[in-house]
């Protein structure tokens, strides 16, 4: 890959988290640049967006039943 396509990755990758932070997705860059890197790989996107949404309810599921420590 060369300089060229390697800057226009970054600014794509770029591209997309910003418009993941005005959609408010909670997504940080490494998380995105792993969802877009499977949906290139050729799996299905809806999949994976139900795949986040489920592991973030049990997580906050997992939090609220965890006591806090003092």
């Amino acid at each position: 890959m060369d300089v060229q396509s390697l800057a226009q990755g970054d600014k794509a990758m770029d591209t997309l988290f910003s418009i993941s932070r005005i959609l408010d997705t909670g997504l940080d860059r490494e998380t995105l640049r792993i969802l877009v890197g499977l949906c290139e790989a050729g799996v299905n996107p809806e999949a994976l967006a139900l795949i986040v949404k489920e592991l973030r309810r049990e997580a906050a599921a997992i939090q609220a039943a965890t006591p806090e420590a003092t």
